[in-house]
């Protein structure tokens, strides 16, 4: 019996034995199966690496116009939304600046309608010089013919006065002899003389009269000259209301100009008002109450949380067979969850090239060293994900790609 019993127990602690070994063997042959699929998948299925990084725009605050800060609304790392102002500059030397732009407008704006209304007058003023010039020149010209006409009249009356002076003249010298001698009687002789002055004043008239005509004439000469130059002015008529026009189109582009000042004023005076132009945090603040800024000066910086990305490089080897569009699973240590994302860009030069110091390898000391390449992925989930803005610009990621 002691013989049958220890028989049986050496062949259940046999059987006992092979049994967990053979359950060693299974459990250390499934570790395999999923060692041996595990690195199959990260060999052929999926790129990953741990040189990553958070990325987003850091967005300098600056002034747009020189001023006095008179508030300052946020602290270091306050979170502000979009619009959210955060400071004020002093508005008062812009909304004097303001009001000045308005008064150019309405001075320009009177000029212009002053301008306008020309026009019209400028058209009826002009046809009507015309008309009257163009009879001014027509009674000119008659008063030409007229005087000319008036100075034949009088020369041919200094000639006939110039005739008669002659005869009488010549008849008093023919009666001088006689009336010494007796045969005239000296009341004849009075009477030739008589004659002979009279027909001497009467030359003298004569004369006076075609020296009035002749002066009537050139008066009447320089009177037609006088209306031909305003004619030929009032035939201007066109380039006169075309000017005018011009002079109007002017002062509606000085409207327009003066408008123009006056919107740059208010956007000056808008500008008083330095606002968010992103959701974000403010960090690296240097601005104060009391604080004169400059145009272009930094304020601060504002850390935009909607906008991020990660930025991953890869080992050149790596890239065979990334293409943008993939599918990518994000790994985060500072919130220990995981992102969606999709490959946007592949950098156009390794980080080595668009180093501040590019490597030189023309000296004959090259030795090969695997580059790597940075990889644009952006979030597909993150306002679901990161709703409470967790993410920051420069957290480590784990960025895996599924290239198959």
């Amino acid at each position: 019996m002691a013989d049958a019993t220890t028989t049986g127990a050496n062949e259940n602690g046999q059987s006992g034995a092979t049994g967990r070994k053979r359950m060693i063997a299974g459990i250390v042959l499934a570790l395999l199966v999923v060692g041996g699929g595990f690195f199959y998948w990260r060999s052929t299925l999926v790129e990953d690496t741990d040189d990553a990084q958070i990325n987003g725009h850091l967005i300098q605050i600056s002034s747009r116009i020189a001023g006095q800060v008179i508030h300052v609304n946020v602290d270091e790392n306050q979170y502000v939304t979009k619009g959210t102002v955060i400071a004020e500059l002093d508005p008062r030397d812009f909304e004097v600046a303001v009001q000045n732009a308005e008064a150019a407008v309405a001075s320009a704006e009177a000029a212009a309608q002053a301008a306008k209304v020309t026009v019209p007058i400028t058209t009826v003023n002009t046809g009507s010089n015309l008309r009257s010039a163009n009879a001014d020149v027509s009674g000119a010209s008659a008063t030409v013919q007229q005087a000319e006409h008036q100075l034949i009249a009088a020369q041919a009356r200094v000639s006939e006065a110039r005739a008669n002076n002659f005869k009488a003249q010549s008849d008093l010298e023919r009666y001088r002899p006689l009336v010494a001698k007796d045969v005239i009687s000296k009341q004849q002789f009075d009477a030739a003389v008589s004659a002979a002055d009279a027909t001497k004043a009467a030359l003298a008239n004569a004369l006076a009269g075609e020296q009035a005509a002749q002066s009537a004439v050139k008066i009447a000469h320089d009177h037609e000259t006088q209306a031909q130059a305003m004619l030929h002015y009032a035939q201007t008529a066109p380039q006169q209301i075309e000017a005018q026009n011009a002079r109007a189109r002017q002062a509606m582009a000085q409207v327009e100009a003066a408008k123009a000042q006056l919107e740059q004023a208010k956007l000056n005076l808008s500008y008083t008002r330095i606002v968010a132009p992103v959701n974000g945090i403010i960090t690296r603040k240097s601005l104060e109450i009391n604080q004169n800024v400059s145009v272009g000066q930094n304020l601060m910086t504002l850390v935009s949380l909607d906008d991020l990305w990660v930025t991953a490089n890869f080992k050149e080897t790596q890239l065979r067979h990334i293409r943008p569009g993939q599918k990518v699973e994000i790994d985060v240590d500072a919130t220990g969850k995981t992102y969606a994302g999709r490959v946007t860009q592949i950098g156009g030069a390794t980080g080595s090239v668009l180093s501040l110091f590019p490597p030189e390898n023309a000296t004959g000391n090259y030795v090969k060293v695997v580059q790597r390449v940075p990889v644009r992925i952006d979030f597909t989930d993150l306002k679901d994900e990161d709703g409470n803005h967790l993410l920051r610009p420069g957290l480590s990621v784990e960025p895996t790609v599924e290239i198959h």
